[in-house]
């Protein structure tokens, strides 16, 4: 795809070539080839649906768990607006959340309508979409002990709720369709206290304040923890606490996040990975696999 490309027409906002590297918490990488703001549903769904099928699509939360290469994204990233960032009771145990709603939205509202089990949400730096496409999880819970059904836009541009049963939820993993847009989710948790509910979330931030490396430009947890085995464990007996590669660095604070310490590349980031990857296989035989998604071309 290139600037001159022929795109549908949009009520919502289209930006050709641009830069990613703001959206993202690592704060690197290319543009995308257009970036599209959706007004709403149908203009997501129109969209998509004119949309030369064989032009890649990507959605775009918070930019917490993903590393954009630095030739950048060689297609459309959709990035939803205050417009699908609601979150409502629709009763005693059940929210509705949009798509771009953020984890911290969704606990404060659960808490304020008494709804407890919803808490692990605070702590997950990303929005609905994100957190129902890779079933994000901390804390002892996952999206898929809440979760209903999810509403996508399929890269058709058709519109399909799916429920809980249709996602083929594994660890950190979905079976949604590629290309799918998670437009909004429903949860259900149990009656609660808010006050308990809130000493719970106040635990949870205190946990990770002290635990992560909030601070820095980083992309959160990188590695899925391997059967009976913690990735930050087996990178750490890897030699691996404070390892750089350029500008890319295992945090000193917990060596299951990277961080740009600076002025790190992309490819930096990403090859700081692969070799704390080489080192643990090397030490312990294991094979960690990227929870961090990694997009894009690179240079």
């Amino acid at each position: 795809m290139s600037a001159a490309d022929t795109l549908p027409a949009v009520r919502g906002k289209l930006t050709a070539k641009a830069p990613l590297a703001p959206l993202v918490w690592f704060k690197s990488g290319g543009p995308a080839d257009w970036l599209f703001e959706p007004k709403d549903a149908d203009d997501l769904a129109d969209f998509l649906r004119e949309l030369d099928p064989a032009a890649p699509v990507m959605a775009l939360g918070l930019g917490s768990n993903l590393i954009v290469r630095d030739g950048g994204f060689p297609g459309v990233v959709v990035r939803l607006g205050k417009a699908f960032a609601k979150v409502e009771a629709v009763d005693a145990t059940t929210l509705r959340c949009g798509g771009g709603a953020s984890g911290i939205l969704v606990s404060s509202t659960a808490r304020d309508a008494g709804i407890a089990g919803m808490e692990f949400l605070r702590s997950i730096p990303g929005t609905v979409g994100g957190f129902v496409r890779m079933n994000g999880g901390a804390y002892g819970a996952e999206v898929k002990d809440i979760l209903i059904d999810c509403d996508v836009v399929l890269r058709s541009g058709d519109q399909r709720t799916l429920p809980l049963a249709g996602l083929g939820y594994t660890y950190r993993h979905s079976e949604l369709p590629k290309g799918a847009v998670v437009i909004g989710a429903t949860f259900r948790g149990q009656p609660g206290e808010p006050t308990v509910i809130q000493a719970e979330m106040d635990r949870i931030s205190a946990s990770r304040e002290a635990s992560q490396p909030l601070r820095s430009k980083t992309g959160g947890s990188t590695f899925k923890n391997p059967d009976g085995h913690k990735a930050w464990q087996l990178v750490d007996d890897a030699g691996c606490r404070g390892f750089a590669v350029g500008g890319a660095q295992v945090s000193e604070k917990h060596t299951n996040f990277l961080i740009n310490t600076g002025d790190a590349t992309s490819a930096d980031i990403e090859a700081l990975g692969e070799e704390v990857r080489r080192r643990v296989r090397d030490k312990s035989g294991i094979e960690l696999q990227w929870e961090i998604q990694r997009v894009g071309v690179g240079t």
